[in-house]
Parts: C-alpha cells; sequence; structure tokens
C-alpha cells in the first residue's frame, strides 16, 4: 500500500498583501498520479513551483507553512536546494532541450550525478530513452541536434533527461498542452507506466486527461483547494459546488 509522499500544511503565498495560495493543506500518495485541476490563474503551476523551490527566483514571494517530502520540511531554511530538486524533476509546458545533440542532452544528465565510465554512459541512455518510448524513434540519430526532433519527441526527450537523475517525484506542468493528439497519449500512457517507481504531480486543464489517468484529484479555486479526494469520487460524486460547476464547464 502507498504512503503519503508529500504533505502540505497551512501554505500560504503572497506577494505583499495579496494572497497567492491560501491556506493549503493536502496529502499526495506516493506512486500516484495526482493531478491538480483548476481554471487559469488559480495557482497551480505556482503550487508546483513550491514544491521544488523555484519560487525562490522570486524575491517579491513571500511564504509561510510546511511541505514535507519524505518527512522533511523542504521550506525550511537548511533544506540542501541542489539534493531537493535532484529529487523532483520538473516537465515543463514546453520542452526546452539543450542546445547539443540527442545523445548528449541525457549524457549531461548522467554526468551531474557522477557517471563517468563511458560504457555505462552509453547504457544508461539507452535506458533512459526507452523510459520515454524515444529509442526506437532516435536510435540511428542521437548524434543529430535535438531541436531537430518534433515537440512530441522533445517533451519526451526532457522526460528522459528529468529521469536519467533519478528524482523520486515528476513535477508536469500542462505536459501534453503544445502536441498533438498521438503524442499527448505517449505521454499519458508512459506516465500511466512511470508511477510504479515515480509519485506523479501533473497540472492539466484538460478533463478527459484528468479522467483518464488521475489516481487522485485536487481542484483549486482562487488559490485555495476546494476539494480533494480519489478520482472515480471527485469526477462522479464531487461535494463542493464549486467543483459541480467547474464538471459542467459552467467557468474555465
Amino acid at each position: 500500500m502507498s504512503g503519503i509522499k508529500v504533505k502540505v500544511e497551512n501554505l500560504n503565498l503572497k506577494i505583499k498583501k495579496q494572497y497567492i495560495l491560501k491556506n493549503l493543506n493536502l496529502e499526495i500518495p506516493e506512486n500516484k498520479i495526482t493531478v491538480i485541476l483548476g481554471p487559469s490563474g488559480c495557482g497551480k503551476t505556482t503550487f508546483l513551483k513550491c514544491l521544488n523551490r523555484l519560487i525562490d527566483l522570486h524575491d517579491e514571494f513571500k511564504t509561510s507553512g510546511k511541505i514535507f517530502i519524505d518527512n522533511q520540511d523542504i521550506l525550511n531554511d537548511d533544506i540542501d536546494i541542489m539534493k531537493l530538486r535532484q529529487k523532483i524533476g520538473l516537465l515543463s509546458q514546453r520542452p526546452f532541450p539543450f542546445p547539443m545533440n540527442i545523445y548528449k542532452n541525457i549524457a549531461f544528465s548522467l554526468k551531474l550525478k557522477g557517471l563517468r565510465d563511458q560504457k555505462v554512459i552509453n547504457e544508461q541512455v539507452e535506458y533512459y530513452l526507452r523510459q520515454a518510448s524515444l529509442w526506437d524513434e532516435v536510435k540511428d540519430r542521437l548524434r543529430d541536434p535535438a531541436s531537430g526532433l518534433s515537440i512530441g519527441q522533445q517533451q519526451r526527450l526532457c522526460l528522459a533527461r528529468g529521469l536519467a537523475v533519478d528524482p523520486e517525484i515528476i513535477l508536469a506542468d500542462e505536459p501534453t498542452s503544445a502536441l498533438d493528439p498521438i503524442s499527448s497519449q505517449v505521454i499519458e500512457t508512459k506516465f500511466t507506466e512511470l508511477k510504479k517507481d515515480y509519485t506523479i504531480i501533473m497540472v492539466t486543464h484538460i478533463l478527459r486527461q484528468a479522467r483518464r489517468i488521475a489516481d487522485n484529484v485536487v481542484f483549486m479555486y482562487s488559490g485555495e483547494i476546494i476539494e480533494q479526494s480519489g478520482a472515480e469520487e471527485f469526477f462522479e460524486n464531487p461535494k463542493e459546488e464549486l467543483t459541480k460547476q467547474y464538471l459542467k464547464g459552467l467557468f474555465n
């Protein structure tokens, strides 16, 4: 039985006197796909940035509360930010492959974690490209620029690169919004396979996608968590009126 990977207690984030996130309390189960839903501007992406401390890049943001990952408060000033970010991979809305060839995009991550043996690096490059369902498409052009890949292939390359640093958590911020339906389906299928080894936290605005892959759903509105539950209960028996309106498409 899966445990709790992430626990958030009374998380607040504000700019001056304006709250962006208000009193967030939630638990995210290990080795499950937790989908965060809500209209644009409700704080979904900001919450993801709190989980890997990218929020630190914005001096104007002030946070309070606690975020426990494996029972360690990551908002503590003593936390090792580099180790935290190695534990938490991020797949952005649009892929950003490094300006180098396909092989080096993965090898870069492997060398970051200390690998130097060229044979092992070669094996690991293949392994992680297979993990992202990309190996068969690129095995004969590993020395080609990553920029020559399609957008869908670039997104899977970025997934492979992120997996290569051995994270425990994958944050995915609208990872299929720029992709065609076939590429989107590949990512969804891959996430469903990967959850046995990783905890996946995904932001999406696509209700159909959330229904297909979510184990757990968090619904946010105006910086607050309105409802959270298992996916079947959330979609079939929502408790809150705002949730019901959102699921009916009454607001975006």
